[in-house]
């Protein structure tokens, strides 16, 4: 259990790094190659899958981090 906690929270770590860097650049003018694709869909619709990318990372954060087990309901 202890590999997938650590997996979870890597990953939500990156994923909200990369989406904050990415609403940076985008402000700046820059986008990270991978992401370029996202221009297509046009400005809203790029801004919000950043949004989304930050918000899925907490999300992998906060459940890489909590016991469940432990918890009470």
């Amino acid at each position: 259990m202890f590999r997938n906690k650590t997996f979870l929270t890597t990953i939500g770590f990156l994923l909200t790094g990369i989406g904050f860097l990415a609403i940076f650049l985008s402000f700046v003018g820059v986008d990270f190659a991978f992401l370029y694709w996202l221009r297509a869909f046009g400005g809203p619709i790029s801004f919000a899958v950043k949004i989304a990318m930050i918000l899925v990372g907490f999300i992998f954060i906060f459940f890489g981090q909590t016991d469940l087990d432990q918890e009470e309901i």
